[in-house]
Parts: structure tokens; sequence; C-alpha cells
């Protein structure tokens, strides 16, 4: 049986993560009954009933295709780029280039990924918008602040385009490793899109997965801060027993990936470690900018932002690894 994007594997899986939802709300009912509406409570209860959501928009968006989960990505993309500009050192001298930023720019890089054109899907941000947008600030003739403003916009067009972008584009990952087999057998070339699937929803569960373990073992064991200026909360045992347990998980998951058990924890590992980074960083530009999340969009997370910015930093380099070490493009 299969469903768009999602086979007979991707909905075994996602059963899983509905059994896990329903776990985890009649978990945080439990607690509330028991120790009363604590700040702690209230938070998980939150953070659980967001989830419920998240899940079911992705598992729509795949079982819906590829364009839809492209044109996901790309609203997703839109609200995080609509914090970050929010919070950045912009002003009236830069409404032009925000024009371009916005509206035509991830339109086009997106539309590079949908026509599966990957050579301008990987250069068209980091080398021409990233010339385009200074030089059509300049021309502005505003340079208060030029710099700082010009690396605002540059920073926010990378994390919250490109980078994410990285997740959709592992849909076509498969079909870059079949058409490099059939260069050089002769064979067909297939769609290879649930594998694409499978790829996506173990990045998905890996680090959002992680992202939940820290939060579990940081409230329970957390001493440690790893970085006490920048966001006091995260603790050695946090990363530490976060980044363990959701290595295990992916090694747990292997049978949905290309990957054997030792392989797909290695990749796990990677991408919780740069997981974290992302989180860090995003933390101490919340904290440079005198707030605590992006946004309040999604309660008991804050913003788009806030959610993904472990994404935005794992996606990219788990794509490349996967597609250096197991396509040999």
């Amino acid at each position: 049986m299969t469903i768009g994007l999602l086979d007979e594997k991707a909905l075994a899986l996602m059963a899983g993560v509905l059994g896990v939802l329903v776990i985890a709300t009649v978990v945080s009912w439990l607690l509330g009954r028991k120790l009363g509406e604590t700040p702690l409570v209230v938070n998980l209860k939150q953070r659980v009933a967001a989830w419920w959501p998240m899940a079911g928009v992705i598992a729509v968006a795949l079982a819906l295709g590829e364009t839809a989960t492209v044109l996901l990505f790309l609203l997703v993309s839109l609200m995080a780029l609509r914090e970050f500009i929010t919070i950045s050192p912009t002003g009236r001298g830069d409404h032009k280039v925000l024009v371009w930023l916005v509206f035509i720019i991830p339109a086009v890089h997106y539309w590079f990924l949908w026509e599966h054109w990957y050579g301008m899907f990987t250069v068209f941000i980091p080398v021409y918008a990233f010339l385009f947008l200074p030089t059509r600030n300049a021309l502005v003739g505003s340079t208060d602040n030029f710099l700082q403003r010009a690396a605002s916009i540059q920073w926010a067009l990378m994390v919250c385009v490109y980078a994410i972008s990285y997740a959709p584009a592992l849909l076509q990952l498969p079909v870059a490793m079949e058409s490099g087999r059939a260069a050089a057998d002769g064979s067909a070339i297939g769609s290879g899109g649930a594998v694409g699937a499978h790829l996506l929803l173990f990045l998905l569960l890996v680090v959002q997965g992680s992202d939940v373990f820290q939060y579990i073992w940081g409230k329970t064991l957390g001493k440690h801060p790893v970085a006490p200026t920048v966001s006091p909360n995260k603790t050695w045992e946090g990363l530490v027993g976060g980044v363990l347990t959701a290595t295990a998980l992916g090694a747990a998951l292997w049978w949905i990936t290309p990957f054997t058990p030792l392989q797909a924890a290695a990749l796990a590992f990677v991408s919780c470690v740069m997981g974290f980074a992302g989180g860090l960083v995003m933390s101490a530009i919340k904290r440079d900018r005198g707030i605590k999340d992006f946004d309040s969009v999604i309660p008991g997370h804050g913003g788009i932002m806030d959610r993904l910015d472990s994404l935005a930093f794992s996606a990219p380099v788990f794509f490349h690894l996967v597609r250096f070490f197991f396509t040999g493009a």
C-alpha cells in the first residue's frame, strides 16, 4: 500500500509516531492530575499538544506527494524568514531589498528544487543571491550600519531558506543515486520518492527526537550548563543524554533507510550534534536581540525558527554526507 510518498514502511513508522504521541498525551495528563498544573507540566502539555498538528501536517504533505512537501517547506521557510527579519536590524533603506529577500528569491530557489535542478539549487543563494542582495542594497545609498544590515539579511536567507530547503531536497536524493547507477549499467531510473520520504522522516525523527530527549535529560539530571551566558538551560547532561538516546533511536530506525545500523547511528550522531549547534547559535542570536523566542505561533515551543533551528544546521550536513558516501556524486 502506498499513499503519495508514504509506502508501507513509512506508514508503519507514522503509526509508531502516533502511538508515541498517544502515550505522551496520556502521561502528561496523568502528571497534571498528580502534580497539578505546575509551569513544567503546563509546558509539557503544550509541547505534546503542538506535536499533534506538526506531525499531522508532515504526514499529509508526504501523502499528497513531492509538490505538496516542497510547498510546505517553502511556506515554513517564509514564516521563519519573517520571524528572523522581524528581529534583525534592518531599516527603511532595506525595504526594496526585503522585497527580493521575501517574495522573489525563496520562490525561485524552491522552484529550482521542485524542478530537480540540483546545480542551481546548490549555488543560487550562496553565490548569486549572496552577491546580488548587498549590491542592490548599496544602490539605495544608505550606508548607516551597512555591514550589520547586509550580514543580517544574508544570514536570514541562508538559515531560513537555503539550509531548511535541504530537508525536502532529501526526497530527490535517491533519484540522483539511481541516476548514477543507471549511467553505469544502463538500468531504468525509478522515482525513488518513497526512499526519499524515508530519509526525510529519519532525519526529522532523529533531530527532533534529540531536542525532546535533551529537554527530558536536562530537566531530570541537568546541572552543568554548556554555555551559561548563551543558554543556561542547555546542560552537558542534557546534551550527552539527548544525543546518545537519539543516536540509539537512529540505529533502531536503520530498517527505513539504505544504511546499516552502524551507519544509521553515525549519521544520527552527526545530525544530533549539528542540531545542538543550531539551537545554541539561535539562542545566541535571541540573547543578542533580547528576546526569549522568535515568536509564539507554536504553544510551548515558540516560533517556527525555535522549532527548526536544529533542522537548519543538520539538514545540509546530513544531505551532503549521504550524497557523498552513498551516491558517489
